[in-house]
């Protein structure tokens, strides 16, 4: 599989986004989540990002004075002079964006999808021959530079144009080169990931209020124990079971704690979670692929 770090120095791959010219399709959330962390990125400028949208004006106009980005009306924009078309409509728009698209985009410009359940296979069929596509998967915390992103390229792409995909992601969070039948439990994991662990913590300071803290303390320390235990993991580098361990003494009120997480079935829910999420991405991009086909 691709990785996207062959061939290139750490020096050439902290300059491979300098003056790349980023056109967003589309102006929803999930394109204002990638810009805002992009926007804090050291690798990027403001004035490489533009974005564009079917009608909405309005909407270009807040993008473009929130992040001092250029938004601009799809029938004013220069598609030849842009090195990447990030595709971050619905899904349920991605058809007729990809049928105005297909006279507009150049030969060997990278087209990144940001659309959940459409498939590499699908974009292409809608492109002229050969056209580079990458399908990735960010989640919401890439609006604060802290994503974790799935990487899955087409069959057009090349090592540098993965490695150009890699460093775009980079701007926003961490990057995982995947293939693509792994995107399903990857969406269950990371995409979905973040909402799990809103739910534990609202579980936590719940917890905490009732037994007699204030609401912001409750969630202040929720938060900070969670972060905690997020930088042990990634400064150790231990296994999970490790720290776990570690922190459990025989009998203790760790050791009491974890007995009647195990005893609720929390490892098994957490599991189930993942896996019912991956289900039903799955079953979507099934649908959507009936859907595609019928047009």
């Amino acid at each position: 599989m691709l990785t996207g770090n062959e061939k290139f120095s750490q020096k050439e791959r902290l300059g491979i986004l300098t003056n790349k010219r980023i056109l967003y399709v589309g102006a929803g959330s999930m394109a204002e989540g990638m810009i805002a962390g992009m926007n804090g990125s050291d690798s990027m400028h403001h004035e490489q990002i533009y974005v564009t949208n079917r009608t909405n004006s309005e909407r270009l106009c807040e993008l473009q004075e929130r992040y001092a980005i250029t938004g601009i009306p799809q029938a004013e924009v220069d598609w030849s002079s842009m090195d990447i078309i990030i595709l971050a409509m619905k899904p349920k728009d991605l058809t007729a964006s990809l049928i105005d698209l297909q006279d507009k985009v150049q030969e060997g410009q990278l087209i990144i999808s940001v659309a959940a359940g459409i498939q590499n296979e699908q974009i292409e069929h809608y492109l002229p021959e050969n056209q580079p596509v990458v399908r990735i998967m960010p989640n919401t915390s890439s609006t604060i530079g802290e994503s974790a992103t799935a990487i899955a390229p087409g069959t057009h792409v090349s090592v540098e144009q993965l490695t150009l995909v890699t460093e775009l992601v980079k701007t926003f969070g961490e990057a995982f080169v995947i293939a693509e039948e792994q995107m399903d439990v990857f969406t269950g994991m990371a995409g979905s990931g973040p909402a799990y662990f809103y739910k534990l913590m609202e579980h936590f300071e719940e917890t905490g209020v009732a037994a007699g803290f204030d609401r912001d303390t409750a969630r202040k320390i929720g938060t900070q124990t969670m972060l905690g235990a997020a930088r042990m993991l990634e400064e150790t580098e231990e296994e999970p079971a490790i720290l776990r361990k570690n922190v459990t003494s025989p009998n203790g009120t760790t050791a009491a704690g974890l007995d009647a997480l195990n005893d609720a079935g929390a490892g098994e829910a957490m599991t189930k979670a993942i896996l019912s999420a991956a289900e039903r991405s799955n079953e979507i991009s099934e649908e959507l692929k009936k859907q595609l086909l019928t047009r």
